[in-house]
């Protein structure tokens, strides 16, 4: 068990338990060939109302142009952790379908398509940290995307570095203790 486990009130899969979200990338780890695809397979069969799978996604891997473009689209902050993540995946939700019908939960159903990405790369050895501090608009115009698509999320993807590597203020929240509210407090009704 690493220190960054979750303690749990109750037994959870490894995969969940061992899951946290870093901003130290290892610059010098480069994602092997097709590394990504068994992430974007968790997500693509992920749940989603009436099977809509209202999910999309922007791969960059880092060194490539939509990389650099989608970096620049990050707040500043983000942007001297992010870099160094081995991937950035854009998460858009499409709202409408073809028809123009509204797709209510496709938000949430991309949600849970993330969560699957997450969690089987945990499961693969990797680490992902979700964003949402970056310009919306910037990465719609930086990939030309329709209106009925919406940049919900990044997530940035790859194997974990050293806190030593962050500035101060990022390595302080890098090794702070893991805190979750407690069970009781999220529960509100239990028959």
């Amino acid at each position: 068990m690493s220190p960054r486990t979750a303690q749990t009130s109750a037994p959870v899969i490894e995969s969940l338990a061992e899951r946290w979200s870093p901003r130290a990338f290892d610059l010098s780890h480069e994602l092997p060939e097709g590394a990504l695809r068994g992430l974007l397979e968790a997500a693509r069969w992920a749940p989603s109302a009436n099977n809509t799978q209202p999910w999309r996604f922007i791969v960059a891997r880092r060194g490539g142009e939509s990389f650099a473009r989608i970096v620049d689209t990050l707040v500043g902050f983000n942007q001297v952790w992010a870099v160094n993540a081995g991937a950035l995946i854009v998460n858009l939700a499409e709202t409408t379908d073809a028809g123009g019908n509204a797709l209510p939960w496709a938000e949430y159903d991309l949600g849970q398509a993330v969560a699957h990405f997450s969690v089987q790369a945990t499961a693969e050895g990797f680490h992902v940290h979700q964003l949402g501090g970056f310009d919306r608009d910037g990465v719609r115009a930086a990939f030309d995307l329709e209106d009925r698509l919406v940049p919900v999320s990044i997530s940035a993807v790859g194997k974990i570095g050293s806190a030593d590597d962050l500035p101060e203020v990022l390595r302080e929240r890098e090794l702070a203790p893991r805190t979750r509210l407690d069970l009781e407090s999220l529960v509100l009704v239990r028959d």
